[in-house]
């Protein structure tokens, strides 16, 4: 420890540095390029992971949605292309047959799909804004923020089939004065009055919900525009321990079952699972985060076998100066140190400069995605994860240093002065 300390020892590092700048260089560069690597993939896996869960930070991971199409395949009567409907009365079969669902809440929308938006006016100022008639589960399944003095439909909305409405953020300000508070207020929907409970903040999710979007009662919107027992689609959210794919598959055979359907008959009914795409992302997240261990270690590897050759190389053009220095009374353990500190400083330098850049790199990128629909968000690499690369690296350099070190202690002085 007191020759890591001692000016001498540094002072002759740096003067064999200096004697051959570029091959040093270029030696160090193996190094940093692992290190660079490492960082910078492990980062950006850190950065997607972090994207997407901002992307469905507000809907359930084990969200599926189901819909229902036409049959492909003949089945009990009836003619392939038969149009299903899913209906109000198949949520409580699939509650009962399926123990891994934990929430299910039926929407029906009006202009989301290729429809015509309702027409919302409020004296003079109007415009067309999508409408969907929810039941309250739905926030359990996907959150709405809503602003302060308002909230979202509740249950007595439901059963009193109240003309009450939640309008987003866009809607607000194309209906209401700059300023005005719109709780309370009523507004027209396809001309009939409802009352503006809550404003809902939008928050992007690569979904097809918007910052106009007005939300009102279920059983309203059944009433105002006649849906009866119809169900647009079903949003359902499985218990976190669930197999999602298989909740899916579950859920599809049970409303074959209801519906009548041919049990191989896949085209009757659309699904999205999110759970799965969520899974797979996950997957692919986690396999980058092991190719930049692998690509990034093996590189350092290699860098650091570099410096010990060069440490090697200036060992033996060393020859005469380390027997002079044995010669004048430096021990074995001097000698063999100082090649030592010298193969850690090296691979250090290298590698904290790799990490610095790293860190740049993400820093930009960060940068550069913000405010774009890239789902890409502080990307960062674990403190212990750039702890443990530089522990690894100090065992390496230490390691590899070993073999120019050896080298440089079997010098006897007398063959030094003699190869001069």
């Amino acid at each position: 420890m007191r020759q890591l300390f001692d000016s001498n020892t540094w002072q002759e590092i740096f003067q064999s540095i200096s004697k051959n700048k570029v091959r040093t260089f270029l030696t160090m560069i193996g190094v940093f390029v692992g290190i660079y690597i490492y960082i910078g993939l492990s980062g950006a896996s850190k950065g997607l992971d972090n994207g997407f869960e901002r992307q469905f930070e507000t809907v359930a991971m084990n969200s599926i949605f189901a819909w229902a199409q036409n049959t492909s395949i003949p089945y009990s009567g009836y003619k392939t292309g038969r149009q299903l409907q899913l209906k109000l009365g198949d949520i409580e079969v699939l509650q009962n047959r399926i123990p891994d669902i934990e929430y299910i809440a039926p929407r029906n929308a009006k202009g989301v799909f290729g429809g015509t938006p309702a027409a919302a006016v409020r004296g003079t100022k109007s415009s067309n804004f999508p409408v969907y008639g929810d039941y309250p589960v739905f926030t359990k399944i996907a959150t709405k923020k809503i602003y302060d003095n308002g909230r979202f439909i509740n249950d007595e909305d439901i059963d009193q089939t109240r003309k009450v409405c939640v309008i987003g953020e866009r809607t607000q300000k194309e209906l209401f004065d700059k300023g005005e508070d719109p709780i309370g207020a009523y507004i027209r929907l396809d001309n009939i009055y409802f009352q503006v409970v809550g404003v809902h903040k939008f928050t992007p999710g690569g979904g097809f919900e918007t910052d106009g979007d007005i939300y009102i009662p279920f059983t309203t919107f059944r009433k105002l525009y006649n849906t009866g027992q119809d169900v647009s689609w079903l949003t359902i959210a499985a218990y976190d321990d669930a197999d999602a794919v298989k909740v899916e598959e579950d859920i599809k055979a049970t409303l074959r079952s209801i519906h009548r359907v041919h049990p191989d008959d896949e085209r009757a009914f659309g699904s999205f699972n999110l759970g799965e795409v969520f899974n797979k992302i996950m997957g692919f997240s986690n396999g980058l985060t092991f190719l930049s261990l692998i690509v990034g270690m093996a590189t350092i590897l290699a860098g650091v076998i570099g410096i010990g050759n060069i440490l090697l190389i200036s060992v033996k053009e060393r020859t005469k100066e380390l027997g002079v220095r044995r010669a004048l009374g430096a021990t074995p353990s001097e000698v063999r140190n100082q090649i030592i500190i010298e193969s850690l400083f090296l691979t250090l330098l290298a590698g904290i400069v790799g990490i610095i850049f790293g860190a740049l790199t993400l820093k930009v990128i960060d940068a550069l995605t913000q405010g774009t629909d890239f789902p890409y968000t502080n990307p960062t690499v674990p403190i212990p994860l750039v702890l443990g690369s530089l522990a690894l690296m100090v065992i390496l350099g230490t390691l590899i240093g070993l073999i120019p070190a050896q080298r440089a202690v079997s010098i006897k002085p007398i063959d030094a002065l003699r190869e001069e």
